[in-house]
């Protein structure tokens, strides 16, 4: 039986989609249908829900965003500049298949979505960011250009004896030395959302860079999403807020999605160290599996995230047309 793909829409089938998503072991909070509708707000951009179905059963989830402005069209995922957390293809019901059916599923699928967006959209350039999901070759198989990325992961395993000793020694060091009558860390409110990511862009301005996440998507997605999905955890000293952590969690794995910038104040204690612990802590207590630290690509900051003992994972950047234009395309949007 061939694979079917169509389109959800996301109003009227938000529901139907998440319970698709809920199902997916490569998904997270940001493919939900609220989220989706969220980003295409924000980026100017709209939204397509692409699945892909065997007979009844659902196989595969493809949130695409495009972008149309003058002479530009745009196909992405996540959308143009969002700062979402991972999107890109997730499948279902693949496990466990023989890899022989697997392979086929997942290139039928991906076809099947690749000709869609060729036909509904029609990009000058497209660029898709894929985590969690391994089988890129079909779109290397049609002409994409494939680029691997990294991003390092720590396993939430064993006791938290265990876990803090496979940390670096300074790292221990920091945590359990950190007097506990200086500081609290826990997990803030939706005023916390917005203090961590204004604290980033004033970090990202210092160092003469562009930062695009505004607090507003940031503050909606913690409100709309279900509880639990964005967790602001915050340090204060002094009932003042000194740095934040912005996580993102699905079923298995929490995301170190913004914050654990360098604090504005100069505080004696190690703010990020003890931010980390209490995430990767909770996190384990709550049978979590993972704790991706979104990212290894900046050897500045791999270093502090090395000293957690992580293990190195792969994603792709996938893209297709002309070179640049998803600079246009942001100046673009900078003109709405």
């Amino acid at each position: 039986m061939s694979i079917e793909v169509t389109t959800l829409d996301p109003w009227t089938d938000a529901d139907e989609w998440n319970r698709y998503v809920e199902r997916s072991d490569g998904t997270n909070p940001f493919f939900r249908a609220e989220a989706l509708r969220l980003q295409a707000e924000d980026t100017g951009t709209t939204p397509h829900l692409i699945a892909g179905f065997k007979g009844q059963e659902a196989v595969g989830l493809f949130p695409i965003f495009s972008y149309e402005r003058g002479p530009i069209s745009g196909a992405f995922s996540p959308a143009p500049r969002s700062w979402s957390c991972y999107l890109g293809p997730a499948t279902l019901n693949v496990d466990k298949l023989k890899q022989r059916k697997a392979d086929r599923r997942i290139k039928r699928f991906l076809e099947g979505s690749i000709e869609w967006i060729e036909r509904e959209i029609s990009p000058h350039y497209t660029k898709i960011v894929a985590a969690e999901f391994e089988d890129v070759r079909p779109f290397v198989w049609n002409g994409y250009a494939v680029e691997p990325g990294y991003t390092y992961v720590v396993d939430l395993e064993g006791s938290k004896e265990e876990l803090a000793k496979r940390f670096s020694s300074d790292a221990r060091n920091n945590i359990r030395n950190a007097d506990e009558d200086e500081y609290v860390v826990e997990e803030g409110g939706n005023d916390d959302v917005a203090r961590i990511v204004e604290q980033v862009a004033r970090r990202y301005e210092s160092q003469g860079q562009p930062f695009h996440l505004s607090p507003d998507f940031a503050q909606a997605a913690h409100a709309t999403l279900p509880d639990g999905s964005i967790r602001p955890y915050v340090c204060r000293v002094d009932g003042e807020f000194v740095g934040g952590i912005l996580v993102v969690e699905s079923d298995t794995t929490r995301y170190r999605w913004q914050g654990g910038v360098k604090p504005d104040t100069d505080v004696d204690l190690a703010i990020n160290d003890l931010l980390d612990w209490h995430v990767m802590r909770d996190g384990l207590e709550d049978g979590l599996e993972r704790y991706d630290l979104v990212g290894a690509g900046v050897p500045s900051i791999n270093r502090y995230k090395a000293k957690f003992n992580p293990r190195l994972e792969t994603n792709y950047t996938i893209t297709s047309g002309a070179f640049g234009l998803d600079v246009l395309v942001d100046r673009y949007r900078k003109l709405r």
